[in-house]
């Protein structure tokens, strides 16, 4: 069965950085795409950083040049580096993984529990 779960929230003052986790178990036969997310209380979900399997990046406009998104293949996990960290960021961080159980077919969604990241002022 796979399992996702994300580490590393934590609460941490504005200016500070965090390292987030996204650990993917199970029998798997390759990761196609990361994608975090987050969601703020009383907020729509958000998506901040994407990787595929080639290294190809995308960040969202409000974190580029802070947060850098990166992976090692050889252990199925991917990391959120979030540096310069202000209030705004403040959310819960989920991490989507599409994920190939066999050589060929298509990849599928998994969805990991969260990671609260509270910035305080």
């Amino acid at each position: 069965q796979v399992q996702v779960v994300e580490s590393g929230g934590g609460l941490v003052q504005a200016g500070g950085s965090l390292r987030l986790s996204c650990a993917v178990s199970g029998t798997i036969f390759s990761i196609d795409a990361m994608t975090w997310y987050r969601q703020a209380p009383g907020k729509q979900r958000e998506l901040v950083a994407a990787i595929d399997s080639g290294g190809a990046t995308n960040l969202a406009d409000s974190v580029k040049g802070r947060f850098t998104i990166s992976s090692d293949n050889a252990k199925n996990t991917g990391y959120l580096q979030m540096n310069s960290l202000k209030s705004e960021d403040t959310a819960v961080y989920y991490c989507n993984t599409h994920v190939r159980l066999l050589s060929f077919g298509a990849a599928f969604p998994y969805w990991g529990q969260g990671t609260q990241v509270t910035v305080s002022s």
